[in-house]
């Protein structure tokens, strides 16, 4: 008897082991956004509705990308990632891109060093992305890609890309499409990975049963898309930074229809006064030479004892209003509150000189 009672023992074990096997297989082998598990995300091919404080200028929602036509892949290799933390604007990370490849149908080059990926995260899984990439094409012509993305879920993260093209050239026809993709981040291997689709034929008619609504939890400040406009009656203050920035070689985009785009690489340089450190290589000064010209010049400081903090210092050529980004427990945490000045670029050590000031009325 206690012969055959261990016998029935093990078959039951061996058969829930069996099912155990059975059921990882499955879940394996299951598709991302599948129902099977409570609380898992279904929304992998239902229209994304951005939240309202980050529209992605497709405010109705964005289709799934693949069911538009392949326009281009861009494979990139990371060359940092800043781990900010949490600042007032939510989780932060920023990535700078090494190096890339462009492949599609009709286009095919690299992606520029210093290209800038801001990713925020919040506690729910929900994300918001702002990617500035300069793309060359084989032929030697520069395109300007700025991208905002954003997830209900990690695993669905999609972007609205915006191209600025040479509007008289072989690549025009990229500055007047509906583009949506995704975006794929792999930290394991250091690479970044954006595929971009034509939605111009995808109807959007979001209901409750076809879409996913993005939410974010509150207690944090929205992210600008634009860069801040300093009013008439502002005037410089105190004293906050000299800044001495190194630059590479511009890349002139050209007149796009939209704007007269030249990109002015960041590499580097030098930080004294109320704050003292470096300017990390990565990004650039987009300027829009359109009139009224403008500068857009987004980059990274780090301190001397070990703070990244993210800056973005634009307007018009004669008051630029610089914006900054630190995690909320730092001792700079005053740059996320603060209003600031800048004085126009001028001649620098390899490159241009800027002082920063705190704004008085």
């Amino acid at each position: 008897m206690k012969h055959k009672s261990w016998k029935s023992s093990t078959f039951v074990i061996l058969g829930v082991i069996g099912f155990l096997i059975i059921c990882q297989a499955c879940q394996a082998l299951k598709p991302a956004g599948a129902t099977q598990n409570k609380g898992e995300y279904t929304g992998m091919e239902k229209i994304l509705i951005p939240h309202k404080s980050w529209p992605c200028s497709m405010a109705e929602g964005i289709p799934v990308p693949e069911h538009g036509v392949p326009v281009l892949v861009a494979d990139m290799k990371l060359d940092q990632t800043y781990k900010l933390g949490r600042t007032q604007f939510g989780q932060r990370v920023v990535y700078v891109v090494k190096e890339g490849t462009i492949t599609g149908k009709k286009i095919k080059g690299s992606v520029m060093f210093g290209g800038l990926d801001f990713q925020l995260s919040f506690s729910n899984g929900v994300m918001e992305v702002e990617e500035i990439f300069v793309l060359q094409t084989e032929d030697g012509k520069y395109i300007y890609l700025r991208i905002a993305g954003t997830a209900a879920d990690p695993s669905d993260v999609r972007i609205v890309p915006e191209f600025e093209a040479p509007s008289a050239g072989d690549y025009s026809w990229i500055n007047t499409g509906k583009y949506t993709g995704r975006r794929e981040v792999d930290l394991d291997a250091g690479t970044i990975k954006v595929s971009v689709f034509d939605v111009s034929r995808v109807a959007v008619k979001p209901n409750a049963a076809n879409s996913v609504r993005v939410t974010k939890p509150s207690g944090f400040q929205d992210q600008p898309w634009d860069f801040r406009n300093a009013s008439m009656d502002e005037k410089q203050g105190d004293l906050l930074i000299k800044e001495n920035v190194t630059l590479g070689r511009g890349q002139m985009v050209g007149a796009t229809g939209k704007t007269n785009r030249n990109i002015i690489p960041i590499t580097g340089g030098t930080l004294s006064g109320k704050i003292e450190g470096k300017v990390l290589p990565g990004g650039a000064d987009y300027q829009n030479l359109s009139n009224p010209a403008t500068i857009d010049a987004r980059y990274l400081w780090q301190t001397n004892d070990g703070e990244v903090i993210i800056v973005r210092n634009g307007g018009g050529f004669g008051k630029l209003a610089p914006i900054f980004e630190v995690r909320e427990d730092s001792k700079y945490e005053y740059l996320n509150r603060g209003l600031y000045l800048s004085s126009p670029p001028g001649m620098g050590s390899g490159g241009v000189s800027l002082t920063f000031y705190e704004s008085v009325k």
